[in-house]
């Protein structure tokens, strides 16, 4: 029974933490580089390495989408922002997961990898088809490599400063 409550309790707390980072990454898309048909948010790549090596593949998963789904809704953001910051969180939480939230450097060079190859590849053959925008693979891996390469620094360095003035250790029954 202590365990189900305990188990309860973590959910909850790790809804919590990805609610507040995808609040963050709202209130942060303020900053953004639009290039194109597209507007890259550096910030929202920060939120997806935190939330990623934090809190695991799916909650990160789920502050990205969220994020993305308020941002266009408030017509803030594109469809674009949903391929482009869903793969990165994807493999920085699996990256995390793997690392067991070690080598967090190491989980944030994962964002750049999955939004800048793969959220450039379903944007390119999947999303510009929908909106008739007439880009490739090569412009979107350009667009968005300039915004996720420095956010995942962003995030890492944030992780660092965390970790330093141990304020990640406090997440740790959350923790992947």
């Amino acid at each position: 029974m202590n365990k189900n409550k305990d188990m309860k309790m973590t959910i909850f707390k790790k809804a919590l933490a990805a609610g507040i980072l995808a609040g963050a990454g709202v209130a942060l898309s303020f900053v953004s580089i639009p290039v194109g048909p597209t507007k890259c948010f550096p910030f929202q790549h920060s939120i997806n390495v935190i939330a990623g090596v934090l809190l695991g593949p799916f909650w990160a998963v789920g502050t990205a989408f969220t994020t993305s789904l308020i941002r266009n809704m408030m017509g803030t953001g594109s469809l674009f922002a949903f391929p482009g910051s869903i793969f990165g969180a994807l493999l920085v939480g699996m990256a995390g997961k793997y690392l067991h939230g070690r080598h967090k450097l190491f989980s944030a060079l994962a964002e750049p990898v999955g939004t800048g190859i793969i959220g450039a590849w379903v944007s390119a053959a999947m999303v510009a088809p929908l909106t008739g925008a007439s880009v490739n693979f090569a412009f979107f891996a350009f667009s968005f490599l300039t915004s996720s390469l420095p956010g995942a620094a962003i995030g890492a360095a944030v992780l660092y400063s965390l970790e330093k003035r141990s304020v990640i250790s406090r997440f740790e029954d959350i923790m992947i």
